[in-house]
């Protein structure tokens, strides 16, 4: 095991500045947060500050024992949810959408974060206790992003498989992703993995494993959270859906006060980001109004028209604010929340003493404080999710034989190439054999010398067998050349082969590739090894040897 340093990889594209002093100079950036995640007078504070908050604990405690018993979760996962009705235990909450097969491995990364920080903190903080919660982000209507899936193939090749609700692209606004009901189109994706993932001792029974939980009448969100239950087993983790009637009645407050505001959250988000953007970027676009709307099936956005009412994107449907205000009373699940209020809803229904999330989410969390403060919500402690590159053994060879180090493939793939070319391209075949026929020539002449004076008749004798030497010299030297080009071949591939590994399409492994490829050629318990190995507090970007 190991750790890289973000600062070494701060001049790649996917390390922004906001994020790398997040991890490495938090008080240049603390007055945009509500705490310290490494200090910890922070978190008494925050728990000081959560004792005197009241929430909706019992009726959440109904739904989640209802949703999780559905979902298969463990014995552990229920006696956490059981611990949620005391007045003394907080959520350790992250989430993410509902990607095939757990999407991609980030996370499990975020996952196994919130497990392991909940153990932290109840070690820490013997008084009170820690329940890691996982936010179903079930209502995104991000469908291409939730339904593809990529790993290396057969041919050492990046293949992303899709899977296409109805066998073919819908006209149709998608609406909740979590929603969406699997049918029988799902056997033409498993027939693509099938016919390009590696054959290995565990394919069957993973491929089996998949069926049976990605099957014709599940939800997209039944198939991940028992999935993931099967992979994670008994992790403690407890599953929140968000697109439930139950939920949405206990947000209705919130609901109606930000269509009340006259768009206040956007003004605060407007200002924060412009004081943002004075050193870093600025992640989220304010709305006037934070909330989308289920309408036929689809999920959009609602929006202010010209004439002071609102109507939702894409669609003839208009409402004045009163309209909207007694469906956020009567009917508060068509509603679904934006990147703005979705942090908001949850810290609504949980005492979230903090949220782990990834760089970009942590961007978002950056320019909400006012809203929080706006809400008189509590924000949470915003904790970095551990980030790995896991090693196969057959790249570890690669980088040792070539003397690379491993934070040298997170960048320009062509300048590790020319490196190894270089290396392996030590020879200068032109200049070896230039020398070689030069020589060849000088003795050949210093014999013809000797030879006119013996016979002045074998002189063009001795210019016929120069003249073969050279040819054969030359054959040589195209052998040569050629096996010089091959050995240069080979060495290359095997660099593209470490590099498609490691930083796939020029991205973290963690974000282009998921839990499946490693299930497949490392078994079932792969996640559990995981959740062992990843190290959740040293805010660097974790190696790990397969």
């Amino acid at each position: 095991m190991d750790f890289i340093p973000y600062r070494q990889l701060a001049d790649t594209d996917l390390i922004t500045p906001l994020y790398k002093d997040y991890l490495t100079h938090f008080e240049k950036i603390a007055p945009f947060f509500s705490g310290d995640y490494r200090d910890g007078a922070a978190w008494k504070s925050k728990l000081g500050r959560l004792q005197n908050k009241t929430y909706p604990r019992a009726k959440v405690q109904r739904i989640l024992n209802e949703q999780n018993r559905e979902y298969h979760s463990g014995i552990k996962s229920l006696a956490n949810i059981d611990l949620l009705g005391n007045e003394n235990c907080f959520a350790v909450v992250t989430g993410q959408q509902v990607g095939l097969f757990g999407g991609p491995l980030y996370t499990f990364y975020k996952a196994v974060t919130a497990v392991k920080l909940a153990e932290k903190l109840s070690a820490e903080h013997p008084d009170f206790q820690f329940v890691p919660v996982f936010w179903l982000e079930a209502e995104d209507h991000d469908i291409d992003e939730v339904t593809s899936m990529s790993f290396i193939t057969m041919s050492n090749e990046i293949a992303t498989v899709k899977y296409v609700p109805g066998g073919r692209p819908s006209d149709k606004p998608p609406g909740a992703a979590g929603s969406i009901v699997i049918d029988d189109s799902i056997e033409m994706f498993f027939q693509q993995v099938e016919t390009q993932l590696p054959k290995t001792d565990y394919s069957a029974g993973l491929l089996g494993t998949m069926r049976g939980y990605y099957k014709p009448g599940s939800t997209l969100l039944q198939a991940f959270t028992g999935f993931f239950n099967h992979v994670y087993e008994d992790s403690g983790l407890v599953f929140l859906n968000p697109n439930h009637t139950e939920m949405k009645r206990l947000l209705s407050p919130l609901l109606q006060r930000e269509i009340e505001s006259n768009a206040e959250a956007s003004k605060r988000i407007i200002q924060t980001s412009a004081e943002l953007e004075e050193q870093y970027h600025a992640q989220i676009k304010a709305k006037a109004l934070n909330l989308f709307m289920f309408h036929k099936g689809g999920r959009h956005l609602i929006e202010p028209s010209d004439s002071g009412d609102y109507f939702l994107r894409n669609t003839r449907q208009r409402y004045t604010k009163e309209e909207l205000l007694v469906l956020a009373t009567s009917s508060p699940e068509i509603f679904s929340s934006n990147v703005v209020t979705r942090p908001l809803c949850q810290d609504t229904l949980l005492p979230t003493v903090a949220y782990v999330a990834g760089p970009g989410e942590i961007a978002y969390f950056a320019q909400l404080k006012p809203v929080y403060e706006f809400y008189g919500i509590d924000m949470p402690i915003i904790y970095p999710r551990a980030s790995m590159t896991l090693v196969e053994e057959k790249v570890h060879k690669v980088l040792e034989k070539f003397s690379l180090e491993l934070a040298e493939l997170f960048g320009d793939a062509d300048a590790i190439l020319a490196k190894v070319s270089e290396q392996v391209s030590e020879v200068k075949v032109d200049a070896l054999f230039a020398s070689l026929e030069r020589r060849i020539a000088e003795a050949v002449n210093e014999a013809r010398f000797g030879i006119q004076q013996i016979d002045p008749t074998l002189n063009g004798a001795v210019d016929g067998t120069l003249q073969k030497m050279m040819q054969m010299v030359e054959v040589l030297k195209q052998k040569t050349q050629k096996a010089q080009q091959q050995k240069e071949d080979i060495s290359l591939k095997q660099i593209r082969k470490a590099v498609m590994n490691i930083f796939p399409a020029g991205n973290f492994q963690e974000r282009e590739f998921g839990a499946v490829p490693y299930l497949n050629k490392y078994g079932p318990d792969f996640v559990r090894w995981v959740s062992n190995e990843l190290v959740i507090d040293r805010f660097q970007h974790q190696v790990t040897m397969l």
